[in-house]
Order: structure tokens, then C-alpha cells, then sequence
């Protein structure tokens, strides 16, 4: 009998333990890896896809699975999040705004796709707006594929078994909708998701202390340098992974240890984990966010 506890209570401990999940299911910029049209020795001769930047978080307690963006990979990455955390279901998806590779994924909810009944998709009232009155996703709401739940900066949605999300607007080209990025409140851990951002001097807060506030951290890592597309940069503005470094230079091994830089392009030479760049960069302390990569919020 005692033994038969000892083990009901180690398993209790385990369930808890892993309670809540967050698995990294994208790192690359909206148009993956290879891109479209790309010929360089970036996209050549790879056998598998690198997937758009996304994460996906489970409640196991509450059987609830949520994503962060709705990426053109959503199949694949619903398949990827079943196999890390036994998801079976998806209980809602937060937008952070409506560029190609972070809200597409919603056209596999429709009736072509899974036909899916009132999924709730968090959504600025800019994005809810262009959602509501832009084809073809103007059919998933009249469909009730897809139930639009408004978001507002700074204001939580609480989501049940301590689980918290505030949505945290950022500048960047917002062409149809605002921008956010969000802060996910665990039982014990948090998160904060940023994958894109024109630059961090140009946003209200401070990236420093917003890294210290949490124990992840995963933010734009677009692209390594300065020089690094053939078009100007002013066109498609992001902190590059260099500028980022240079502002945590000072600041302890612990802290560093919170990035984990996602939404690569194509071209940005840390895709390649052998890469001087990265190695260099991973030596400080910082992490590059890779596909299947499991944290615990509890």
C-alpha cells in the first residue's frame, strides 16, 4: 500500500510539474525557410522546412491548447504540439498582428479545412475590424468558425488554471491592424513573445527591464546585421540580433540567459547552428529559439 501511494504521489508531482507547457512550434520570418523565389545557398538543398515563428502553450490540467499567431504552418504545428503536449484541441489563438505569416493560418479553420465551430481568436480592434469586414476571413466569422474575442493593451485575459495573457502594443508597419506582442502569465513562470518590432529605441518600454520581468523571453531576431538583404532595411525595419546584443552587454549571464531569439529570415546566417555568429552569441548566454523546444510556466 505504501509503495502504491509513493508511486500515485510521484506521478501527481509529475502531472503538476508539467502542468502547463510551452513549446516553440516556428522560428523563422512570415515566409519561412526555404522562401519562396530564394536561390541562395540560405534555401538551397534543405530537406526539411524551417517553420513560421509561433508557440504553442497547454494547460494539461484544464485540457486547454492555445497558439500564438496563426502561421501558414498551422497543420504541421498542430501536429507538433499533439505530439509535445497531447493537444488534441485548439481552445484559442492570440494574433499579434495581421502580416502574412502571423494570422494566414486562420483560412485552415474554415470549411475547406477543419470546418471548425467558434474557435476564440484574440485580436486588436483594428485586426478584429479588418477580420470581420475582409474576404475570405469575413467568412470564418459568418461561418462561426472562428468567435473574435477583442483585445486591449495592457488588459488581461484570463484564460483559467492560472493562466494570464497580456496583450503589449509595439510599433511596426501596420498596414491593415495594430501590433502587439504578448506576456504570458503562468502558474509560477512567464513568457514574453515579440517577433516583430521596427526597433526597440522607438517602443515606450524598455526591452531590458521587460526581459528581467519574466523567464523567457522570446523576441525578434529577424535579421543578424546591418547589410544582410539586398533592399533597404528602412523598408522592413527590425532590431537587428547585433543591436539587441550590444544592449545586454552589460548586464548579467542570468539575464542573457532569458532570450531566445525566433523570427529569423531566411538569410540571417544563426539558422545555421555551426554558424560563428551564433556560436559566438551562445557562448554570452543567449539561445536561438528551435522548433519542439519545451518550458514548463508552472
Amino acid at each position: 500500500m505504501k509503495k502504491l501511494l509513493l508511486v500515485c504521489f510521484v506521478v501527481f508531482c509529475t502531472l503538476q510539474v508539467m502542468a502547463q507547457k510551452l513549446v516553440v512550434l516556428g522560428t523563422t520570418q512570415d515566409a519561412g525557410k526555404p522562401q519562396i523565389g530564394c536561390q541562395q545557398s540560405c534555401c538551397s538543398n534543405l530537406k526539411n522546412r524551417f517553420y513560421v515563428a509561433s508557440l504553442g502553450v497547454t494547460d494539461t490540467k484544464n485540457n486547454k491548447n492555445y497558439f500564438f499567431d496563426a502561421t501558414p504552418d498551422i497543420t504541421a504545428q498542430y501536429q507538433l504540439l499533439h505530439t509535445k503536449t497531447g493537444a488534441q484541441s485548439i481552445d484559442g489563438i492570440f494574433i499579434t498582428h495581421a502580416h502574412t505569416g502571423h494570422y494566414t493560418g486562420l483560412m485552415y479553420l474554415g470549411k475547406e479545412g477543419m470546418n471548425a465551430s467558434k474557435i476564440p481568436v484574440y485580436a486588436m480592434p483594428r485586426l478584429k475590424k479588418y477580420l470581420t469586414t475582409s474576404g475570405p476571413w469575413s467568412q470564418l466569422v459568418t461561418l462561426n468558425n472562428i468567435d473574435l474575442k477583442p483585445l486591449r493593451a495592457e488588459t488581461p485575459i484570463e484564460l483559467g488554471g492560472d493562466l494570464i495573457v497580456i496583450p503589449i502594443s509595439v510599433p511596426h508597419r501596420d498596414e491593415f491592424s495594430e501590433t502587439v506582442g504578448f506576456k504570458i502569465l503562468g502558474a509560477k513562470k512567464s513568457a514574453l513573445f515579440i517577433p516583430d518590432i521596427d526597433k526597440w529605441n522607438v517602443w515606450e518600454k524598455n526591452i531590458v527591464e521587460s526581459v528581467k520581468s519574466v523567464d523567457y523571453a522570446f523576441i525578434d531576431g529577424t535579421f543578424f546585421a546591418d547589410g544582410e538583404i539586398n533592399r533597404p532595411i528602412k523598408e522592413v525595419p527590425h532590431p537587428f540580433i547585433s543591436e539587441t546584443v550590444a544592449l545586454f552587454k552589460n548586464e548579467p549571464l542570468a539575464v542573457k540567459q532569458k532570450i531566445y531569439f525566433i523570427h529569423l529570415n531566411h538569410t540571417n546566417p544563426a539558422h545555421n547552428a555551426q554558424s560563428p555568429q551564433r556560436l559566438g552569441l551562445e557562448k554570452q548566454g543567449f539561445h536561438f529559439a528551435a522548433v519542439g523546444d519545451l518550458f514548463t510556466l508552472n
